[in-house]
Order: structure tokens, then sequence, then C-alpha cells
């Protein structure tokens, strides 16, 4: 199980706390858990307490970026030349980097595939030797928003054309299914995810909080999506590069 810590608008001084919260939490359970250092990438202090989780024995495995709490608009040069510095900062301590793509709902900032493409052209590269692991294929849960599908088919048409930035990047369907109409698109989920590649994907229940699916109930919804007992075999088994031991 890996832990990551939530992030919105606080100071260096209660991330470092909650960063720190995480990697007490593993150090009693290290052989069961990993944390991820998670940051609001658009802060001044997202270099500087990356750097020092790199330095956690605890908290060094991974980094956790919600672009949605944080307000990360693909469409702003700086945002996106700030990404790219944290990303290479990832990068350069091997920090796999788990990313929930999808910009702010409840603000309404633009999402697809123009901003799609421009992590893929402009951030990814800057990560080229860790795992990116994208959330919710590209979404936020669920797959009801047309613009969360525009996104995911960037990422599905570089994987068709063998492009090298998307060697180490897997998704995971966490609050997929069950979420919203998710069954008038079991059909279209079942479908992307084949595109993706069935070795690519994880499972995971996300948070039960606020009204979450609690895990049987998110494994229940992800049961019934029309793959084949080989392919559920197939992403049941696949094990997270930073969960490998």
């Amino acid at each position: 199980m890996a832990i990551q810590t939530r992030v919105q608008s606080q100071t260096s001084t209660q991330v470092q706390r909650e960063n720190d919260w995480s990697a007490g939490q593993v150090a009693e359970y290290a052989d069961r858990l990993r944390a991820f250092c998670g940051v609001d990438p658009l802060k001044s202090y997202a270099i500087s307490e990356i750097e020092r989780c790199a330095n956690n024995p605890y908290l060094h495995y991974g980094l956790k970026l919600h672009f949605g709490n944080s307000d990360v608009d693909m469409d702003n040069p700086s945002h996106v030349a700030q990404l790219r510095s944290v990303f290479r900062t990832a990068d350069k301590h091997g920090m796999a980097i788990v990313v929930h793509m999808r910009s702010s709902v409840t603000r309404k900032r633009a999402y697809g595939a123009k901003e799609a493409k421009t992590f893929l052209n402009e951030v990814l590269p800057s990560a080229a030797h860790v795992p990116i692991q994208i959330a919710h294929l590209a979404g936020a849960g669920g797959f009801d928003d047309p613009s969360v599908d525009s996104a995911l088919s960037v990422f599905i048409d570089a994987i068709a054309r063998q492009d090298a930035r998307m060697a180490n990047v897997c998704f995971d369907i966490c609050g997929v299914a069950g979420v919203g109409r998710w069954k008038e698109k079991k059909v279209l989920i079942a479908h992307r995810i084949r595109q993706i590649g069935i070795g690519r994907i994880l499972w995971g229940s996300d948070g039960a909080f606020g009204g979450g699916m609690t895990p049987a109930q998110a494994l229940q919804a992800y049961r019934e999506l029309p793959f084949t007992s080989e392919e559920f075999h197939t992403i049941d088994m696949n094990i997270a590069p930073y969960m490998r031991w």
C-alpha cells in the first residue's frame, strides 16, 4: 500500500509536518507501506521540500502531485515551467511520480487533448528515468467527462506510435468504475484500457473519505468491467515499480 499526502494551499511548515506524519506511519510498518512525498508544485517551497523528502528513508520512493487541488493550469507557461523543474528534481532523485492530471473541476479550468499534449511534450521529458503514474485514467474519477477521454486519447495515440516518452508511463483506474454513469461507459472504459495496454494498468480503490467508495465497493465495481478472466488476472498481478521490494 502506498500512502500519498493530499496538499492544497498550505505553508511549507504544514506540508513538512504532513509529509513527516506519513513517514512516521510507514516507519511502523516498513515491510508493508511506501510513502510518497506530497507538494503543491506551484509553491516556492516545492523544490526544497522534494529535496528534503528525497533524503528521508521513508519518503524517497516517490512524489504525489494533484493538479486539481493545486490549481495547475497547463495553459499557463509559468505553471508548465515550474512543473518541469519539479519533474526534473524528482527524476534526479529517482522518485516515481503519481500525478492527478485533471485540472480543477470546481474552477472550471480547461482540460482535454490540448493540455494533455502540453504535458506529453513539455513536462514528461523532464522525468525520463522514473516511473510516471497517471491517476484515474487521466481524469478525476468516473468517465462521464468527455474531456477526460480526449486527454487520454493523446496518450493512447503516443503509445500506439511507440513514443519513447511513454516508456515509463502507467495508468491507475482508481475511482473510474463505480462513479457517475460509469455503467453506460463500461465498454468504452475497457476498450481504452486495452488500447493503453493491460500491462500498464494498476488497480486501486481511491479514498473512502467524503462519501467515496469503500475498497470492497470499488473492487466490486471494477469486477463489473467487461474483461476476460485473463485480463483481470493480469491487472490484478500488475505491481507498481515503486512497490517492488
